[in-house]
Parts: C-alpha cells; structure tokens; sequence
C-alpha cells in the first residue's frame, strides 16, 4: 500500500512506514496491513524476524492519524473512532506476543501510536535523533496503545510523570525507562539492518554505549500523590515550573484517567489488560470526553487554546473504565 512497503528481504520481513510528509503517522488502514503481515509472517519458515523501520529523518512515527476519527465523531459516529483504535490494539497486542523477534529501528519522533508500533516490539534501538513521548493528554486522551503498560512499568515515578507531562525522552531516558533497549548511532543502522536480512540472526544486534539519562537523576517523588491535585500541589512546592507549566495546559480528565490507569497497570500480568482498559477509555472518547476539543485545538483550528470541560472527577475516571457491556476488547488475534 501507498503508506507502507510490506515484504520479504532475505530472512527479514521487513515493514517501512513511507508517509515520510505525514511524519509517518499511522492510520487505521496501515494498522490493518501490519496486522495482517504479521498474521501472514507467524508461520513463515522463510521468516527468521521481522525488522519495522521508516522513511525520513524527522520521525519513526509522530502519533496516529486520527483526523478521521475526529470529523466522524463531530458528525456524531462513534464506531469510526472505536474500529480504529480496537484494530490498532491488536496490532500492539500481536507485536507485543510475536513469537519471532521483532526490530524496531526508531529515529526521530516517535509518539503516540508510534510507541505502539516500536515500543512493544522484541528489540527496540534508538539513535541521538530520537524523541519518545505519550503526549495524549494534549489532546484529551489517555496514554494508549500499550502506553499505560510501559508507564506502570518504568522505575519509581516516572510513569507517573511522563502521563501527565508528555515530555520526551532522549536515548539514554527512552533506555532508562524501558521503551527502548539499544543504543545505535544512526548511521549503523543500514549496515545492521542488511546483516538481519541476510542472516536473521538477531545477535548482530550490538550496541554502543547510550547517552546519559538525566531522569535517572531526577527526584520524581512529587508524581507519587495520590491525585492529580496532590501531584500539582507538590509540583508547585517542588518549584518545576516545566511539569507545572504542561500539566497546567493539558485536559484535567485526561491526567486524572491517565494517572488512575497506569497505576492500574502495575498489576497487570499481560498487555492485553492494559489495552483492554484502556479501550474502555478510548471506545468513548469522542462521545464523553474532552478528546474532539483537544483534536480541534492542537489539529484542526491550531489554535493551541482547547477549553476542557469534562468532568475530572473519581466517579467519571470510573465511569470511563467501567465495561463497555459486551463490547470489551477480546483477544483472539492476539494470543
């Protein structure tokens, strides 16, 4: 297809996210077409491992392409919005358990849907180019596609704190805090990743020395409240006028569901629970939250001015994670 070059290259299959202009953002159709490679590449004896890459310098994958998701649920139809994001979540869940190694080669900008394309794959490098982040709650969602699984799990606060920021994370933090394992120049990339094709041997994977990690460093504690407003109260005390000022700008609802799932995906023993939760979230989005206002002031109008007003309290955080009443994900693509 247009945005993506699907195939087989020596021992690899290889899938290349092209829509270089777009900042390779992905849309319902390449979510489709990728799970369907990897349903074909599953018992391929031809295929020894799967390499995902994209064109350009500027991004892996800037987020997901939700435009239409947008003007379907301004036009009050909800199920455009659902069909996406359940079939983007099979695909996260089907990279996150293929049974053959995946590589991820992550350059750029790499948010959003991008980290559910990279982040849950078996072998995540990243480059001095790279910027990872979970910047949802810009735009009146919830750190999705598997997101909540890798925030509940990175050390101490940090999970917290990348949820209700969206700040970004070099090389050395995207190690640090788990969405990454390997450090590599850029320039090496091409040499590696013609050696997985020739060979599919996943041990020609060898990395340098990352760069530093300044969140390794850093005293999070503040992110430890028990609600956002604990959290903005310490931030405040703390004097980090940085997370303060983007905590501020973000959607109320979206940080308080945010911080509620991934503190309840600590507990999950499989990403399917964190997807599944946070489909709940996102199967209502356009109807009940403050998700088309964000899409219209960071997207649409640019206006950079959304006016957030639904309601943040425990009882709606609750509400929205209840269960859809039949219509919860399920997983028989996924197992």
């Amino acid at each position: 297809m247009e945005d993506l070059n699907i195939r087989i290259q020596g021992r690899a299959g290889r899938i290349t996210l092209t829509r270089e202009r777009a900042l390779n953002a992905l849309n319902h159709d390449m979510a489709l077409a990728v799970l369907a490679a990897l349903s074909d590449w599953r018992d391929d004896p031809s295929v020894d491992l799967v390499i995902m890459d994209a064109a350009g310098d500027r991004a892996f994958c800037a987020g997901g392409d939700i435009a239409a998701v947008y003007h379907a649920g301004r036009a009050g139809d909800h199920q455009v919005g659902r069909n996406f994001f359940r079939d983007e979540y099979l695909m996260n869940a089907a990279i996150a358990d293929f049974p053959k190694p995946v590589v991820a080669f992550m350059q750029g900008f790499v948010m959003g849907g991008g980290v559910g394309l990279g982040g849950h794959a078996s072998h995540r490098i990243v480059g001095d180019t790279t910027r990872i982040a979970m910047p949802e709650s810009g735009i009146g969602l919830i750190p999705d596609v598997g997101g909540t699984w890798l925030l509940g799990r990175a050390p101490g606060r940090i999970g917290e704190y990348l949820a209700l920021t969206g700040a970004r994370m070099g090389p050395g933090d995207a190690i640090h805090a788990g969405f990454a394992d390997t450090y590599l120049p850029e320039a090496e990339w091409p040499d590696l990743i013609a050696a997985l094709e020739d060979t599919g041997d996943i041990h020609r994977i060898k990395g340098a020395k990352p760069p530093a990690a300044p969140l390794a460093d850093r005293d999070l504690s503040a992110f430890g409240g028990r609600h956002v407003a604990d959290i903005l109260n310490a931030v405040t005390a703390a004097g980090d006028d940085e997370s303060l000022k983007a905590m501020r700008r973000n959607s109320p609802l979206s940080m308080a569901a945010g911080l509620a799932m991934v503190r309840a995906a600590r507990g999950d023993r499989r990403i399917q629970e964190s997807l599944g939760r946070e489909y709940r979230f996102t199967a209502r989005a356009t109807e009940s939250t403050d998700f088309l206002e964000g899409i219209r002031a960071q997207i649409i109008d640019k206006d950079r001015s959304p006016k957030w007003a639904a309601d943040a309290s425990p009882g709606a955080v609750q509400a929205l994670l209840a269960p859809l009443g039949g219509n919860d994900m399920t997983w028989e693509n996924a197992e």
